[in-house]
């Protein structure tokens, strides 16, 4: 969301344009390592509450410190539920990863959930965090066009009915959940088995058929830019979790070994 008083999202517009955008998980649940996140210029960082300890309340003192940051925030809640979804469009997130999307229906639900009547169902409260408290005058008007929807794919069924998932007019982005689609799989931890490979190059190429854009979760640096060859444009490179823990576990051992 801009810093003027207008519903205009330059991220969707990104996405949209298949622009490169890498980013971070914010798992830690805290607004001061959120806020440091914010400082080193990601494109996006994804505030998590399916994995992480994240809740409304806790979500909302994030989202006040990337205020001033270039990072578009975006949220992943626990699951694909719409008063879960009206709860966190309402405190102020414009963009969501909806996490194990399997079928074409869920696919529709995730983006209705999100729009307000007619294009959806959204539930209407004339003032709440997301319109400023009722003042942003045009917000009615212009939000439903402005909310990002990406689906994640990340199990056997909705590898099956990732043709119908990516025909899904609102869906604007396919994201592999590699841990889970691994496990989905039958190679549990082992995202780069040639066989979820093949399966991830399948729904990279899906998505670009249906002109969607595609995104992967890729910590390590090789894997990150084999994705980008294979036609990621949304990468996650790391998150706030596995920073703290690496760099904490390298201090220590530089003293206590």
């Amino acid at each position: 969301m801009s810093k003027e008083n207008t519903c205009f999202n330059q991220f969707k517009q990104d996405v949209l344009n298949r622009k490169k955008l890498f980013g971070c998980w914010a798992a830690l649940g805290s607004p001061v390592t959120t806020e440091i996140l914010g400082l080193a210029g990601f494109d996006w960082l994804l505030l998590d509450s399916e994995h992480a300890c994240n809740d409304v309340l806790s979500l909302i003192p994030q989202l006040m410190t990337l205020k001033d940051s270039k990072s578009a925030p975006i949220v992943r809640p626990a699951s694909n539920d719409p008063v879960l979804l009206k709860r966190l469009l309402d405190i102020g997130f414009y963009n969501f990863l909806i996490p194990m999307v399997e079928t074409k229906e869920q696919a529709i639900q995730a983006v209705k959930s999100t729009r307000y009547p007619p294009e959806g169902f959204r539930g209407v409260s004339v003032a709440h965090r997301s319109n400023r408290f009722g003042t942003i005058p045009d917000y009615f008007e212009k939000i439903n066009q402005n909310i990002c929807v990406m689906v994640q794919i990340e199990s056997q069924q909705g590898v099956d009915n990732i043709e119908e998932i990516s025909a899904v007019d609102g869906v604007d982005l396919l994201f592999v959940g590699p841990g889970d689609l691994s496990a989905a799989l039958n190679h549990l931890g082992q995202p780069g088995h040639p066989d979820v490979q093949k399966v991830i190059q399948r729904i990279f190429d899906v998505a670009k058929a249906h002109n969607k854009s595609v995104g992967i979760l890729a910590p390590v640096e090789a894997d990150a830019r084999r994705y980008i060859e294979m036609g990621a444009t949304f990468v996650g490179v790391g998150s706030d979790l596995g920073a703290f823990r690496g760099a904490t576990q390298a201090l220590a051992d530089k003293y206590l070994k």
